[in-house]
């Protein structure tokens, strides 16, 4: 079918529909939706923080944001799978474009993202979040909660991110116990799935571990997801090397014996009693990929939590 539209990015005049751009051409943004600093009527916001200089292991999640919107170009045009819809006939998404962080003075970081985090909520949109590396996901949370008060947190990862922390730290590996200890989520509603390290404290957050997963169906996992969040606002974080590097080699800190994408992404597709305010895709490092292996695999998560907020607006009335 000959393409209706190019560069629908920056040529939409609003921000509902499908594009028409060919896969293989067109501005870049994700999904196509329109790029706009005016978040007034959106249903929901995507932005990029391209930010890495928290890692422990292998730079270069700063360049995820470029590389999840690449991989995403290939969803727009067709009703997406699983949702059986256009995401965009009745859901207005706007791409915000990313967020602009002084690359010489990291201390200065956790603030501006906060800020931006707090610019865009204060409109009433959902937030979706595309990092850089998991300590992205601290300031964004705090904004959040600025809102909600402490939420559930669902986290997918391979890592618990609880190690020590003074509160000062810039580190991607200790932001959920900082979280826990100033009251930004509630661990006895909190739960992280597919870990596979071990870190000195859980914090009272359940897990279920890599080899807990391999034996759960999806929807059990799902079901413990809604049990352990017990309808509370809640915040989903997903680490990509929550994966298992042969679905997810593009990453920092990979870790082998982990799940599939396909039974991951029938986790989210079955998270619908989940009150989800806000989520995130992280830790996506493309100069480790293959054929935009991980890429792809972080943009059908970002797509699936899209599709998670059409179904819920078209429940509620749209």
């Amino acid at each position: 079918m000959p393409a209706s539209s190019i560069d629908h990015a920056f040529t939409a005049r609003n921000t509902k529909g499908r594009s028409g751009d060919p896969t293989y051409a067109g501005a870049l943004s994700f999904m196509r939706r329109k790029y706009s600093k005016n978040v007034a009527g959106a249903d929901a916001v995507v932005w990029g923080i391209p930010f890495d200089a928290a890692v422990t292991n292998r730079p270069g999640a700063r360049f995820g944001p470029q590389a999840i919107r690449r991989a995403s170009a290939i969803f727009d045009c067709d009703p997406q799978y699983p949702f059986h819809r256009d995401l965009f006939d009745d859901l207005a998404v706007i791409d915000y474009g990313d967020c602009l962080l002084d690359s010489g003075n990291h201390q200065k970081t956790p603030g501006t993202i906060e800020r931006e985090a707090t610019k865009i909520l204060k409109s009433g949109a959902f937030l979706l979040t595309l990092g850089g590396d998991h300590f992205v996901t601290w300031p964004v949370l705090k904004a959040h909660a600025a809102i909600h008060g402490p939420m559930a947190l669902v986290q997918f990862d391979a890592h618990q991110d609880t190690w020590p922390d003074d509160g000062k730290r810039i580190d991607h590996g200790s932001f959920v116990g900082r979280a826990v200890k100033d009251g930004i989520i509630d661990p006895d509603r909190s739960i992280q799935i597919g870990i596979r390290t071990h870190a000195p404290d859980d914090f009272g957050i359940k897990i279920l571990y890599g080899h807990d997963v391999e034996e759960m169906r999806a929807a059990d996992i799902a079901y413990a997801i809604a049990e352990r969040t017990g309808g509370k606002k809640t915040y989903v974080t997903f680490d990509i090397d929550c994966l298992d590097p042969a679905y997810a080699p593009g990453t920092g800190t990979p870790v082998a014996g982990g799940p599939s994408s396909a039974k991951i992404l029938s986790v989210l597709r079955q998270m619908t009693q989940i009150d989800i305010v806000g989520a995130d895709i992280v830790e996506v490092a493309p100069a480790y990929d293959h054929a935009d292996i991980t890429a792809i695999a972080g943009s059908t998560v970002a797509m699936h939590y899209l599709g998670l907020l059409a179904e819920k607006k078209a429940r509620n009335g749209g």
